[in-house]
């Protein structure tokens, strides 16, 4: 039977989900370690084209099992410059956003909770990839004021929640670009929670309107089975007066002159 492009997808989830955990942690160790022996810095140099080769073999073979391949390569344009460009190496954390994906698909409960784990394992992520990404581009460099990760997390937490402070601010343009990235996320996450929240307010009006129905037609109910009793003495009161004999004059009982 030949693999479909959505067999190997499915296949492949969760090993290159892995892939891209080890690919964040052999990234950001020597960022955030700066007396980090050299050894390991080599280490994780070696660890980060591992799993680059990793998504290039998972780029190639979906490449092939899919059956239109210009959509795919249309739908797939960061897998590919991830691939292809070396030099675009950190973007390979981009695998990571299928993290928050594969968590929601697996996760119960209402799709407002499902949106609230998304939201949040994104939100997360984002944020620490940017600080780590923003940290790697400024420190070091003149007139710099992001010098630890501490600054970093707060300038990314500033910016993704389009907060913006400003007592942090990039002055490379690298970092300036990681700036841009953050708010435009941050912009897109705001909106996804704006909506999450308006849909749970029209989802508590709703079940306030549904119990006040509910609550009328209970009244409506017993008012009828009311009336209806009420009826039922009636009728039962009409049929006892009919059964008794109806009362006569009394001197016409006894033919006594009037």
């Amino acid at each position: 039977m030949p693999v479909t492009l959505e067999t190997w997808e499915k296949r492949a989830e969760w090993p290159l989900t892995a892939a891209a955990l080890v690919f964040l942690a052999a990234w950001a160790w020597p960022i955030l370690d700066t007396d980090l022996a050299p050894v390991w810095v080599d280490v994780c140099e070696v660890v980060t084209w591992l799993t680059w080769g990793l998504f290039a073999v998972d780029y190639v073979g979906r490449l092939i099992v899919a059956d239109d391949r210009r959509r795919f390569f249309r739908r797939n344009v960061v897998d590919l410059v991830v691939v292809v460009a070396p030099m675009f190496r950190p973007l390979r954390v981009l695998r990571l956003v299928t993290l928050p994906t594969v968590l929601n698909r697996y996760a119960r409960g209402t799709l407002r909770g499902r949106v609230a784990l998304y939201v949040g394992a994104a939100a997360s992520l984002i944020v620490f990839v940017g600080s780590v990404a923003a940290l790697n581009a400024e420190r070091g460099q003149r007139g710099a004021n992001i010098d630890s990760f501490g600054d970093a997390i707060w300038w990314a937490l500033t910016t993704v929640t389009t907060v913006g402070y400003g007592d942090q601010f990039p002055v490379t343009d690298r970092g300036r670009l990681i700036a841009a990235g953050l708010m435009l996320t941050g912009i897109a996450l705001l909106g996804v929670v704006t909506a999450s929240l308006a849909s749970w307010l029209i989802d508590k009006v709703q079940e306030i309107e549904d119990e006040s129905r509910t609550a009328t037609r209970g009244d409506l109910h017993e008012l009828l089975d009311v009336v209806r009793l009420q009826g039922e003495e009636l009728r039962r009161l009409r049929e006892e007066i009919d059964r008794r004999p109806l009362d006569r004059d009394p001197a016409a009982q006894t033919g006594s002159p009037r």
